[in-house]
C-alpha cells in the first residue's frame, strides 16, 4: 500500500475508534506524512493506530521521548477542540503533532512547539520543513515549565508529556475560556484532561486514560518504585506518588502469604474500562499506590493481575489488597473482586469490595470532576472531595 492509502486506512480506524471526529482533524491526519518522522520504522508500522515509537530513554530505562501513537494524538487534538486561526502552544515536541496542529489552524493561525531536549527539537526542525509546515510553526528549545511567553496568549495549550502539576505559566499564557489539555498524574494515575480556564482556576471538561513519558526540567516529579519481589523477570513492586513510606519488609513478607479473595458481584463487559472505578478508589482511600509486576510474576502465582499502568492497591502496615477480575458464565463479562495479602487481608479486601459496590450503585454512570486551584487557595474555597497538593496547585477530584 502507498503512504496515502495507509493514511486513509489509519484515519478510517481512528474514526471507528471514536478518536477522530472533527472534519479539520480528519483532514490533517489524512494529509501529514508522519512516516517521515520515523524513517527507521517500516512504512506500514508508522501508520498503525496504536503504535508509539520510543525515541529516547535514560540510563535507568525510563522513556524520555516518543512519537505518540496516532490514536493518542487524535484524542488530545479532539479534546483541545482546535479550529482554524487559533494560536496553539504544544509542550513536548517532535514535529508530527505540530504538523497536525498547523494543518488545522491554517495559515491564519500559529503553532509554537517547545521541548527541553535539543535532540527532540532538532528532529522537529528536520521534519517540519520536509513536510512543508515550517512556515507556520515556531520551534523553541526550552523548559516547558515556563511555557513560551514570547508568543502568548494562546487559545489552546496541549501538553504531550506526563505532568504532576500545572505551573502558573500555563494558566497565565492561556486566554480566559481557553483549553489546556494535559496528561495529569493524580496519585499515580495519569489521565489526559481537557481543562477550561475560568479565571485563576481550571475546570475539567472530560478526560481520557493515557500513558506518556514524564516531564523533565523544573517540573520533573517522577513516581518512586518500591520493590517487593526482585527475582529477575518476576519483579513485583509499588509505584509511589506522594504516598506514605511503606513498611517494605512487612509487605515483602505479606506477598508470600496465601491470598484472600473477596468478590463483589459487580461485573464489567470485556471491553469496558476500569479507569473511572480506579479514580473512585483513589478518591475514597488515603493510601492507594499502584501495583506493578512482570508477566512471569502472574504466571508463577505471586500476583493474580498485572497492568502496564499499574493496579490500585490499598496498603496499610504489613498488608495490602488490590483489584482483580475473574470470568463469569457470560464469556463477555468479568466479575470485579479484590485479593489481599498479610494479617489485615480480609478486612482490607472487604473494604475495597464495599467501595467497588458503592461505585457500581452510585457512580457507575458518572465521571469524576477535576478542578485545579492555586497552591495558596484555602480549604474553604475548594470543592468537597479528594485534594491533591502539589507545589503550584491544589487538584480537587469530586463526584456528582
Amino acid at each position: 500500500m502507498s503512504a496515502q492509502q495507509l493514511r486513509d486506512e489509519m484515519v478510517r480506524q481512528l474514526i471507528e475508534m471514536g478518536a477522530l471526529r472533527s472534519s479539520h482533524a480528519v483532514a490533517a491526519f489524512r494529509k501529514v506524512p508522519r512516516h517521515l518522522a520515523t524513517p527507521e520504522e517500516d512504512l506500514a508500522t508508522a501508520y498503525l493506530a496504536e503504535h508509539a515509537v520510543i525515541t529516547k530513554t535514560d540510563s535507568d530505562g525510563v522513556q524520555l521521548s516518543s512519537v505518540s501513537a496516532p490514536r493518542i494524538q487524535a484524542m488530545q487534538i479532539e479534546q483541545a477542540d482546535i479550529g482554524p486561526g487559533m494560536r496553539v502552544l504544544e509542550i513536548g515536541s517532535g514535529g508530527v503533532n505540530a504538523a497536525y496542529l498547523a494543518e488545522i489552524v491554517g495559515k491564519d493561525g500559529l503553532v509554537v512547539t517547545a521541548d527541553i531536549d535539543p535532540e527532540v527539537t532538532e528532529r522537529a526542525a528536520k521534519f517540519l520543513p520536509e513536510t512543508g509546515y515550517d512556515d507556520r510553526v515556531h520551534i523553541v528549545t526550552g523548559d516547558g515549565e515556563h511555557g513560551v511567553p514570547d508568543h502568548a496568549p494562546y487559545d489552546r495549550i496541549i501538553v504531550t508529556v506526563q505532568a504532576a502539576d500545572i505551573p502558573p505559566a500555563w494558566i497565565d499564557q492561556l486566554v480566559d475560556g481557553g483549553r489546556l489539555v494535559v496528561p495529569l498524574r493524580m496519585r499515580g494515575m495519569t489521565r489526559t484532561v481537557a481543562f477550561v480556564r475560568d479565571g485563576e482556576r481550571l475546570v475539567s471538561d472530560g478526560f481520557e486514560l493515557c500513558g506518556f513519558v514524564p516531564m523533565q526540567g523544573a517540573g520533573e516529579n517522577r513516581v518512586r518504585l518500591v520493590v517487593l519481589h526482585d527475582v529477575e523477570e518476576e519483579e513485583v513492586g509499588l509505584r509511589l506518588d506522594d504516598h506514605p513510606e511503606p513498611d517494605t519488609k512487612a509487605l515483602r513478607a505479606a506477598l508470600r502469604t496465601p491470598p484472600v479473595e473477596v468478590w463483589s458481584g459487580v461485573t464489567l463487559a470485556g471491553d469496558e474500562s476500569k479507569e473511572h472505578l480506579d479514580l473512585w478508589l483513589t478518591t475514597v482511600f488515603d493510601n492507594l499506590p499502584l501495583l506493578i509486576a512482570k508477566p512471569a510474576a502472574r504466571a508463577c502465582g505471586l500476583v493474580a493481575s498485572i497492568s502496564p499502568l499499574g493496579i490500585p492497591t490499598l496498603v496499610e502496615g504489613g498488608s495490602f489488597a488490590y483489584r482483580t477480575v475473574r470470568p463469569t458464565e457470560d464469556p463477555d463479562r468479568f466479575e470485579l473482586g479484590v485479593i489481599g495479602h498479610g494479617p489485615g487481608a480480609r478486612e482490607m479486601a472487604d473494604r475495597m469490595v464495599e467501595q467497588i459496590q458503592v461505585w457500581d450503585r452510585e457512580h457507575r454512570s458518572h465521571h469524576a470532576h477535576i478542578e485545579v486551584y492555586p497552591a495558596d487557595t484555602p480549604d474553604g474555597r475548594l470543592p468537597a472531595g479528594r485534594v491533591i497538593n502539589r507545589r503550584h496547585t491544589r487538584v480537587a477530584i469530586t463526584w456528582p
